[in-house]
């Protein structure tokens, strides 16, 4: 649910048209169509690489997105032996995330990618503070939320603040960002808008149509320029909705502590 619904909204925003995008990754219109609805499962890992390629995003990022991380590493472990017995000296060792760091710094500079191929560290909670955390809002539809939330972006023109809530329901309207899990992403994005971003968390979730059919509970409601880190940010995201942050978050009554918690998520 999460890898189709998230790979329409990065198409659309990309402006690449279905047809288009199926015919650079070699299926047809049909099957694509089918995966962004959720019918049919994601591509396999070379297509998921072709696809980020065609949208300007990291392959790390959808290949994590649609959950074919495994697949892809033990397709690289069968095509090089060698491979296998590093990874299994690396979990013996049983190393830390810092470690692991330390060990993918060195990886890089010995043997780099080009900067498109890198995963670059596209953060939610770098984009958030206190101000912009809203727990426990009482909303009866997704315009309330997003007006609200835009009011957190620090904008001092009322009438700007307006334009901006109101592009973003344009785009909500042209495709809706319910992605799955309790979790729905309303933004839009343009050279002229600023890079902002708040969190909402509902009292009584939204009875509105999503892919999973789960009401929506939290919201992140974001704006940005046009471009591969916006668009990064909006997949970062859908991957935390798919890990669960809705029910990692509910409950937390202090925006403070919805920093810290998300910062932990942020670290894996």
């Amino acid at each position: 649910m999460h890898f189709g619904a998230t790979l329409r909204l990065v198409r659309v925003d990309t402006g690449v048209s279905l047809r288009d995008l199926a015919r650079r990754i070699g299926v047809s219109t049909a099957y694509l169509s089918r995966v962004e609805h959720g019918h049919d499962a994601a591509p396999t890992p070379d297509r998921l690489v072709a696809i980020a390629r065609a949208l300007d995003l990291p392959p790390l990022l959808l290949v994590e997105l649609a959950g074919q991380a495994g697949p892809m590493v033990s397709s690289y472990m069968a095509r090089t032996p060698a491979a296998a017995s590093l990874f299994f000296d690396l979990a013996r060792r049983d190393l830390s995330n810092a470690e692991v760091s330390r060990l993918s710094a060195l990886v890089e500079r010995e043997f780099p990618t080009d900067r498109a191929e890198r995963r670059r560290a596209v953060r939610l909670g770098q984009m958030l503070g206190a101000d912009r955390v809203v727990i426990d809002l009482v909303c009866d539809d997704m315009t309330d939320v997003v007006e609200i939330a835009v009011g957190r972006f620090g904008l001092r023109d009322g009438a700007a603040a307006r334009a901006v809530a109101d592009q973003i329901l344009a785009r909500e309207r042209e495709t809706p960002s319910r992605l799955g899990s309790g979790v729905a992403l309303p933004h839009a994005l343009g050279s002229h808008l600023p890079s902002a971003a708040a969190l909402v968390a509902l009292r009584r979730p939204l009875g509105e149509d999503t892919p999973d059919r789960r009401p929506v509970e939290l919201v992140v409601v974001m704006t940005g320029p046009a471009g591969p880190r916006s668009l990064e940010l909006l997949v970062h995201v859908a991957h935390l909705a798919g890990r669960g942050l809705a029910d990692d978050l509910r409950g937390i009554d202090q925006p403070e502590r919805v920093l810290a918690r998300l910062e932990a998520l942020e670290s894996w």
